[in-house]
Parts: structure tokens; sequence; C-alpha cells
């Protein structure tokens, strides 16, 4: 079976550093084309650092790791230390110092490996906010067939949200950017809370990753245990939904979740609704579907799948 080639584009975020681990040991079933960091759970500066040390910590120093938007389109930015740290990777000492970051250079890249590609080559697993893929629909349209895909990790319907009543942070962090990819024709899968807060990890399952084996595993597994100020109250004492490594799954082993196929929109105004995605369940629209929502998703399948992908590193 040929191997899917994706490019990851990513806010790390201690949940995005588990999906790159993810994809840095399924080389045979997934062609890391590169990845792109934007701002999101914390500055471009240190999502971009935290990528690249990653991908070192994981033995692949090699990775192509491009910087890419330092703000949303149209808003202010946010960021999501209170479950990340200031670090963006909370529990794990980084030994990598961040530098001086050019803004800018992930568009690039993605035109450019689109550029190349055949039709619907490449999919686009997006994990952070949708700033460097709104910024590719609107610059080159015309290179979209070269997407097969657009899997994403974002928004919220029946969970409600977990920045606002009604918003998930990925797609509130730039609710213009979603809206604009959402409508740019391309397949996609979204991967929202409502299937994320199925996937909950405990400190027997960090515990397993630490013993997997290989030094990458013991230092993630840091990642399974909530951050300091993590809201756990609501799904049991440490226990924590891992968001991010479920589009890794999904890639990897689909069969592991059930999707619907239907309109959904976001919600770029509103005091109490920003960044809300309204998914049309009913058909009341009358829209067309754009995208297959994740409805269910096998927690302890995808778990059992992250630990063994990570611990063959």
């Amino acid at each position: 079976m040929r191997r899917r080639r994706i490019i990851l584009d990513c806010d790390p975020g201690r949940d995005d550093a588990l999906a790159i681990a993810m994809v840095l040991a399924s080389a045979a079933e997934i062609e890391l084309v590169g990845i792109t960091a934007v701002a999101g759970n914390v500055p471009l500066a240190l999502t971009y650092r935290n990528a690249r040390f990653i991908c070192d910590l994981c033995g692949f120093p090699g990775v192509a790791v491009h910087a890419g938007a330092d703000k949303p389109l149209a808003r202010e930015p946010v960021t999501g230390t209170r479950a990340h740290g200031e670090s963006g990777l909370e529990g794990m000492e980084v030994d990598m110092r961040p530098g001086a970051v050019e803004p800018g250079g992930a568009t690039a890249f993605m035109n450019e490996t689109l550029r190349i590609a055949a039709d619907d080559e490449i999919t686009l697993v997006a994990i952070g906010p949708l700033t460097n893929v709104a910024a590719l629909v609107a610059e080159s349209p015309a290179l979209l067939p070269k997407i097969r895909q657009i899997v994403l990790m974002g928004g919220a319907s029946r969970a409600g949200g977990n920045v606002t009543p009604t918003a998930e942070f990925n797609v509130y962090a730039d609710p213009h950017a979603a809206a604009r990819v959402l409508d740019c024709g391309r397949p996609m899968t979204i991967i929202s809370l409502d299937a994320t807060h199925q996937v909950l990890t405990s400190p027997a399952r960090a515990e397993r990753l630490a013993r997997a084996g290989s030094e990458p595993a013991r230092r993630l597994a840091a990642l399974l245990r909530p951050a300091v100020h993590s809201r756990t109250a609501r799904f049991g004492p440490d226990r924590l939904p891992i968001h991010d490594p479920c589009t890794i799954a999904w890639l990897l082993q689909p069969e592991l979740f059930k999707t619907e196929s239907v309109p959904v929109a976001v919600e770029t105004e509103g005091t109490h609704t920003l960044g809300a995605t309204v998914v049309d369940w009913w058909g009341v629209t009358g829209k067309p579907p754009n995208a297959h929502w994740v409805t269910e998703a096998d927690g302890e399948g995808v778990l059992d799948l992250l630990i063994e992908c990570i611990g063959r590193l």
C-alpha cells in the first residue's frame, strides 16, 4: 500500500507533540513531507522550537519545520498556556532554546509542495489554529486540487467548548481562518471535542508509555499526565482527553472512529458564540455536507495505538 503523504500543521502544545511523535514512528504508513508551525497554544517562536525539539528527541533532526503565521487573520492572539504551560510542553524538560523566527515560510513551503505534487496527493493534517491553511487557500486556489484531504482537530458541537461554552480552542483562536478553510471545497474530516473527549488517558497509560522501552517514550509519557492547571474534574481524577493524536490515529486506523457527513459553519461574530462550530445535524439549512464529522472514537484503541507507535521510536 502506498504511503500517505502529509504536511502536519501544528502549534505544539503537549498533545501536538504526541501527534508529531506518532507520525515520526509511522514512516511505513505515512510519509511526512514537512511540518509547519503556527501561533496558537503558545507564540510562534515556541511552537516552532517545540516542533523541532520533538523531531530531535525522536531521532529525526532532518525533518523540515517551517514557521508560519504569528497571529490570527483578524483578531487578537490568544494562547493555551493554561493547558500547556508557558513553554507549551509543561511536564517535559525542553533542552532547546527558542531562537529568532521569520514568519511566513510555512505558506511558501505548502505552495511549493503542492505545485510539484499530483492531484489528490497531499493530505493536510491541521491540529492548531487554521491560519496557515487559510493563507494557502487564499493565495493558491489553483493548487487546492492537489490536496487529497484536510484532516483537522478542532471544533465542538455536542461536547460544548473548552475555551468558551460554545467554542473549542483551535477554532476560537482564529475563527475567520477556520471559516475560510471549511469553505475551500476539499474533502474534510473533522475530529472535534465530541470525539476527543472519548479518548481519556490515565496515570496507568502514562506509566505504560514510560516503560515502553525508548528514551522518547519515557520523556513523552509526561504529556499523558495532566498539566498543573488542567481542568480534570469533568473527566475524573487524573483523567485527561487526548486531542491531536486522534488525527494520526484516524490516518492509521480509521476503523477506530465513526463519522457523519454534515454541513459545518463557523461563527465569526457574536458575544457568546465567537468561534463556535455550527453543525447542521438535521439538515435544516438545506446546505450540502462539507465535512465528515467524527462522532465516536474508540478511546482505548486510540491510546493503545499511540503507545504502540511512540514505544517503537
